[in-house]
């Protein structure tokens, strides 16, 4: 077998948490992931990658060392592995423990993981992002990998051909991942369906982002509904209804936690479009004002817009018509915009909104579980801040395509599991 060069990939030395006794028994191996879910998810993902990419080498030594090894760093390097952790306090909220649900809770945990590294490989790609999570974005560092300029016609042609290819291989192994997890017959059949949809759903999101985007208008309802398919669902929502399925929840608790997902899912993006004009970069990890430049349909942005043509007022709406979707707006451009999402109420319309459907997650989450046995109460904590602080401007933000975590976030997130900062 052809070996990779160590320069290659890094993943194989990445330093992790101590594994948990193996003798221990069910309920306490359960307890352990507990303690850590990043932490054993991280450790489940690399066992997985490093036989992935073993299998890769067999194929040939540059495809595993400069593709296959790429996505497996990525996979490994970042995140706040916030699907994962939905997953599995969803299942332990729901009562399960034991040894068969609790390994294939962390191997379908990885499975989420690979399938957000194809949607944000594929996302960078589309906006011609050049960087995430701090470093060069993947397609950028391809074409720095084999030699060319990622500005050249010729690198930015390679990079962003090998990028898509890159995203496809971490969507293969994250259906194998999940064909290949051991599972009782009808919880198959359950995760399976579940499974069917979230693919199809990230990719309608992802689409209705980039029509909007494109045509330069979405109505509000158009809005929730990009929002919903791109972040409630495929985020929040569909991880929830895996963990409900390992343990065998009814149909009214997985209908009730399916539901405080899904509004702690869009609270999070009503939060995070109102961070994108109005946070501070400092905080948010992005600059402010790049939604409007980009021209993104946002929710707070179609307000904006229905609430100035209401009233008529021609002035907010030339505003919005000169800078959104202009790459070379101004600073003071940019404040006229922030200008006209105060006076129209679309930003307090839109701060409301986000703290209905916070209050509402919690609500439906206290139909679904005991929010006072430890499952719930960390499940609770969880969706609160998925669904952001009361101020709405709080921490954390899920690693989203589109959006570039606060380091701040990890520590909000961990610290309420007892576990380790990443």
């Amino acid at each position: 077998m052809a070996r990779i060069p160590a320069v290659e990939h890094s993943f194989a030395a990445c330093p992790l948490p101590p594994s948990p006794d193996p003798s221990a028994t069910a309920s306490t191996a359960a307890g352990a992931v507990d303690a850590d879910v990043a932490g054993a998810v991280l450790r489940t993902a690399r066992a997985l990658l490093v036989e992935r990419v073993t299998q890769a080498s067999e194929i040939d030594a540059s495809f595993a060392g400069e593709l296959a090894g790429r996505v497996a760093d990525f996979t490994l390097d970042g995140g706040k592995r916030m699907r994962p952790r939905l997953l599995w306090w969803g299942m332990r909220a729901c009562g399960a423990a034991d040894a068969g649900a609790t390994a294939a809770a962390l191997r379908l945990g990885v499975a989420l993981e690979l399938i957000q590294t194809c949607a944000l490989i594929h996302d960078d790609v589309m906006d011609r992002s050049r960087l995430r999570r701090g470093k060069p974005a993947v397609h950028i560092g391809l074409a720095a990998r084999a030699g060319l300029s990622p500005d050249s016609e010729r690198g930015s042609a390679f990079g962003t051909s090998a990028a898509v290819l890159a995203g496809d291989l971490a969507l293969a192994w994250a259906d194998d991942t999940v064909a290949e997890t051991a599972l009782p017959a009808p919880v198959r059949r359950r995760i399976g369906a579940i499974w069917r949809s979230l693919r199809t759903e990230m990719v309608a999101g992802q689409y209705l982002d980039l029509h909007g985007q494109a045509t330069g208008g979405s109505s509000a309802a158009r809005a929730i509904r990009t929002a919903c398919l791109k972040s409630a669902l495929y985020s929040v929502e569909r991880p929830l209804a895996i963990g409900a399925a390992l343990a065998d929840a009814d149909e009214h608790t997985t209908a009730a936690l399916r539901s405080a997902g899904r509004c702690a899912g869009i609270a999070f993006q009503l939060r995070d479009d109102l961070l994108g004009v109005f946070g501070d970069p400092a905080r948010t990890g992005k600059p402010s004002g790049d939604d409007i430049r980009e021209g993104k349909p946002t929710y707070l942005l179609a307000a904006a817009r229905e609430r100035a043509e209401a009233a008529g007022d021609e002035g907010a709406l030339a505003v919005l018509g000169h800078a959104v979707g202009n790459a070379d707006v101004t600073e003071r451009d940019l404040a006229d915009v922030r200008g006209v999402f105060e006076a129209t109420g679309a930003r307090a319309h839109v701060e409301r909104k986000a703290e209905r459907l916070r209050d509402h997650a919690v609500r439906r989450l206290a139909e679904a579980v005991d929010l006072d046995a430890h499952g719930g109460r960390q499940l609770l904590g969880l969706l609160r801040t998925v669904s952001g602080d009361p101020s709405g401007f709080g921490p954390a933000t899920p690693d989203a395509p589109g959006g570039h975590h606060s380091p701040a976030a990890a520590g909000v997130l961990s610290v309420a599991e007892g576990g380790h900062v990443r």
